[in-house]
């Protein structure tokens, strides 16, 4: 758990029909913040049974290593990863999705990029008897831009508005690799046989800077003109590549 509700303040904004999430640091609980976004970056870059039995047959120093080796070196990635690593638990936070995985454990290599949609979550609504989708974007800057959000915006309305197939695809063959057999047989059935509907889906931008971003997450709303639902978080810190810093280290120190 990340608890936002520990070290951040939220406030919720309006533009037009949509909200906008607002969410900045309580002062002087930086730390907290920091302790908690650290805890749970190891599991994102590779499962705690992993982990676990590494320490069982190679030791608390070979299984640091191991992680350690999993985590970017470069600022932009860390940035990039980071972002991704608190909006994914924002969502297993704050919404009722059930289902997604941490994806940065497939990574090709700690300093590579992942392609494709940042956030996929899958809920199944049993009274409308469908599976639901959130499709993220997330961006991570010292200042964000109005391009961007534009590039976010972009990004969410590929793939006509939809999770893309290589997404649900790799989603679906994690959940199977897990167990959850009979959700990675739904996403499958929805998108291979029945398709996927408008009203299927939801959008989630997330932003993490050092400036607010109210202004900007404004503006980008008001231009949208699709009919996607939307789900709007902007969370800013002081310094926010210090703040980086300090998380990762905290990780690399904590072992």
């Amino acid at each position: 758990m990340t608890n936002f509700v520990k070290w951040c303040l939220s406030q919720i904004e309006n533009e037009g029909s949509h909200d906008i999430v607002i969410v900045s640091e309580k002062a002087g609980k930086r730390l907290v913040g920091i302790d908690s976004i650290a805890a749970v970056v190891p599991g994102h870059y590779a499962s705690s049974e992993r982990v676990a039995r590494l320490l069982k047959k190679l030791g608390k120093k070979n299984a640091a290593a191991y992680l350690e080796g999993k985590l970017p070196t470069s600022k932009s990635l860390r940035s990039g990863d980071l972002g991704e690593i608190i909006a994914t638990s924002y969502v297993k936070e704050h919404t009722d999705y059930t289902h997604f995985v941490n994806r940065l454990r497939w990574k090709d290599h700690r300093n590579m990029a992942m392609r494709g949609d940042d956030i996929l979550a899958v809920r199944e609504n049993k009274k409308k008897k469908r599976l639901e989708f959130l499709k993220g974007e997330v961006k991570s800057r010292v200042g964000l831009t109005t391009a961007v959000l534009k590039e976010a915006r972009q990004a969410l309305r590929a793939a006509n508005n939809r999770p893309s197939p290589h997404a649900l695809s790799f989603v679906a063959d994690r959940l199977e690799e897990q167990g959850e057999h009979d959700m990675a047989d739904k996403i499958e059935k929805s998108l291979l046989k029945d398709g996927i509907a408008l009203p299927q889906v939801e959008h989630f931008l997330f932003t993490f800077s050092e400036n607010n971003p109210i202004a900007l997450l404004k503006a980008n709303l008001a231009a949208y003109t699709g009919q996607v639902a939307q789900i709007t978080v902007g969370l800013y810190v002081d310094a926010h590549q210090k703040f980086i810093k300090a998380v990762y280290k905290k990780v690399i120190g904590d072992g």
